[in-house]
C-alpha cells in the first residue's frame, strides 16, 4: 500500500463567468416581460456564479492511497504470458468531487469522476509481459461548486510493478563433470559420505569405528590390530550461473520488432529469458544446488550464489525487475562464475556479447548450455524487403549456433512444448 499527498491551487472555470452571464441575461428577460417566475429561475444560477467568485482562495488537499493486490496468473490463447493484478484507489480530499485521469500498463488514460470525501475506485490491469511495468499511472485535480472551480493537476503518482514470469517444471539438469561441493544430491567423485560404493580402505586417524567392515578385515588383516573401512562418495551440489541477455527484446510478430509495441508483439525473447531463468534456479534449488544470477550489461543486476526457498524468492523478484536495455557490448568484466558450474546464457543469440562470452567460458573448461530465447516468428506482414533482411539475420544467427555447437556448447530451444523441453534437458543431463 501506499499513500501520496498532495495540494493544490484551486482557480476559477470558464463556467463561472458563463453562469454570471446567464443569469444576468435570464433575469433581465424576466424583468423585462414582467415575469417574476423567469427571475427566479435566475437566482440560482447566479448565487452560484457568485459563491465561485466570493470564496476564498486556499488550497485543496489530496491524498491518494494505492492498494494493489497479487498478481494472478491468466489463460491466454494469443501467445502472451497474461496475468492481472487487481488495485484499490481510495481517494480523501476536502474538495466535493476528484476527478482522476487512470492510465494502466501504458494505455489510453481513464477518466473518472469519485466523491472527494471517500471515493473509491477498483480497477483490473492485464499485463501482458512479465518484467517491469507500470501498473497505473494516475493524475488527479478537485473539483466543487459544480465544476465552476477546479485545481490544477496533481503530479503523476506510478505504481511501478515487476511481473514475475511463469515457470516450467524440468526435471533433470545437466551436471558438470567436476563437482566441488559437500553436500547435495548429486553423487562426487571424492570419497565422502551418502553416495555410492567407492573402494574399501585401511583404517586411517580420521576414519569413524561405525564404518569399519568387518567381514572385509576378517578376510583382508595380515597383522593384528589391521582394520579396514568401507568407503563411499560423498553427495555433492552443483553450482549453477544464469546469464541473462537484455540487448534486445523480440517479440512473435516481426513486423513489431523494434517499434516497441508491447500490445500486439506476442511473447517476447525476454518474456521466456525470464521464464527460462526462473525455471532452471527453481529446479536447481529444489536439487539442492546452489544458483547464482548475472545480467549481461554493465553495471547490470546480480545476485551472488546461494540456495534455499529465501534465496530462490530472491531470484524471482530479480529476475521479475530485469527489462531491455538495448546494449549487447556495453560490459567491461565477464561475470565472475565460480568453479566446476554449469552456466545457462538465455539469449536470441544474434551476433553480440553473449554468443562471445559462451565460447570464452566454454574454452576455459566450463559447461555451457545455449538456452534460445527466440520465439517462433509470425512474419505474416513484412514486405518483401522485410523478409529479405529477415532470412539474413535469421541466417547469421544459425552461424553462431553452428559455432556454439562446434566447440562444445549445448544448446536448447526455449519456445518449445513443456514435454520437449523436458526431453531436451533429459537427454543433455545423460551426456
Amino acid at each position: 500500500m501506499s499513500v501520496h499527498d498532495a495540494r493544490l491551487t484551486w482557480h476559477r472555470t470558464l463556467s463561472a463567468t458563463l453562469g454570471a452571464g446567464v443569469a444576468a441575461v435570464i433575469a433581465g428577460l424576466g424583468m423585462m416581460w414582467g415575469q417574476p417566475a423567469v427571475v427566479i429561475v435566475a437566482m440560482p444560477i447566479a448565487l452560484l456564479s457568485l459563491r465561485a467568485f466570493t470564496r476564498p482562495v486556499t488550497d485543496a488537499a489530496l491524498t491518494l492511497t494505492v492498494d494493489t493486490g497479487p498478481q494472478k496468473a491468466e489463460a491466454t490463447d494469443t501467445g502472451t504470458h497474461a496475468s492481472r493484478v487487481e488495485s484499490t484507489i481510495g481517494v480523501e480530499s476536502d474538495a466535493e468531487l476528484v476527478q482522476l485521469s487512470i492510465a494502466q500498463s501504458g494505455r489510453r488514460p481513464h477518466q473518472i469522476l469519485v466523491r472527494g470525501d471517500g471515493g473509491v475506485v477498483r480497477t483490473r490491469a492485464r499485463l501482458l509481459h512479465s518484467g517491469p511495468d507500470t501498473m497505473h499511472a494516475i493524475v488527479a485535480r478537485a473539483v466543487t461548486d459544480g465544476g465552476q472551480r477546479v485545481t490544477s493537476a496533481s503530479a503523476e503518482v506510478s505504481e511501478p510493478w515487476n511481473a514475475s514470469p511463469p515457470t516450467r517444471r524440468l526435471g533433470v539438469l545437466p551436471l558438470s563433470p567436476h563437482l566441488r561441493g559437500m553436500h547435495g544430491a548429486h553423487e562426487g567423485r571424492r570419497p565422502g559420505q551418502g553416495g555410492d560404493f567407492r573402494d574399501i580402505h585401511p583404517f586411517a586417524p580420521g576414519d569413524e569405528l561405525r564404518r569399519v567392515d568387518w567381514r572385509a578385515t576378517a578376510r583382508l588383516a595380515r597383522r593384528p590390530g589391521d582394520m579396514f573401512v568401507r568407503r563411499s562418495n560423498t553427495l555433492s551440489d552443483a553450482s549453477i550461473v544464469i546469464i541473462i541477455d537484455t540487448a534486445d527484446d523480440l517479440g512473435r510478430v516481426v513486423a513489431s520488432w523494434g517499434k516497441g509495441l508491447p500490445e500486439r508483439s506476442g511473447v517476447t525473447s525476454l518474456d521466456f529469458a525470464r521464464e527460462a531463468a526462473r525455471s532452471v534456479a527453481t529446479a536447481a534449488i529444489e536439487n539442492g544446488d546452489r544458483v547464482a544470477l548475472h545480467e549481461l550489461v554493465m553495471g547490470g543486476r546480480s545476485v551472488r550464489s546461494g540456495g534455499g526457498t529465501r534465496h530462490l524468492a530472491r531470484l524471482v523478484s530479480t529476475i521479475s525487475a530485469i527489462g531491455v536495455h538495448g546494449e549487447d557490448t556495453s560490459f567491461r568484466r565477464t561475470p565472475p562464475v565460480p568453479p566446476g558450474s554449469v552456466i545457462y546464457v538465455m539469449s536470441t543469440f544474434f551476433e553480440g556479447a553473449a554468443a562471445q562470452i559462451a565460447l570464452t567460458w566454454r574454452a576455459s573448461g566450463h559447461r555451457v548450455v545455449a538456452v534460445d530465447t527466440l520465439p517462433q516468428r509470425d512474419d505474416a506482414r513484412l514486405t518483401p524487403e522485410q523478409r529479405a533482411g529477415m532470412r539474413t539475420v535469421l541466417a547469421e544467427r544459425d552461424d553462431v549456433f553452428h559455432d556454439l555447437r562446434h566447440t562444445g556448447v549445448d544448446v536448447v530451444v526455449w519456445d518449445v512444448e513443456t514435454n520437449v523441453l523436458q526431453a531436451q534437458f533429459a537427454q543433455l543431463g545423460r551426456m
